[in-house]
C-alpha cells in the first residue's frame, strides 16, 4: 500500500512540475468554458434567452410592419 501512495505521490510532483501540460489544460477548460457559455445562451435548437428574444424581436417588427403597411 505504501508503494502505491509513493507511485502517486511522484507522479502528482512530476504533474506539478511539468508547465507543458499545464497549458494545454487550460486552453481545455476555457473551451469548455465557452461551449457552456454558448449553450446555456443558445439553448438547443434556438431555444435559449437569446433565440426567445429574436424570435419576440422579430415578431413585434413584423406585426408593426404589417400594421404600418
Amino acid at each position: 500500500m505504501l508503494q502505491y501512495y509513493i507511485k502517486t505521490t511522484d507522479a502528482l510532483k512530476r504533474l506539478r512540475a511539468d508547465q507543458e501540460g499545464v497549458v494545454s489544460f487550460e486552453y481545455i477548460i476555457v473551451a469548455v468554458c465557452i461551449i457552456g457559455a454558448v449553450s446555456a445562451v443558445f439553448g438547443i435548437g434556438a431555444g435559449g434567452a437569446i433565440g426567445t428574444a429574436l424570435t419576440g424581436g422579430i415578431a413585434a417588427i413584423t406585426t408593426a410592419f404589417t400594421a404600418a403597411v
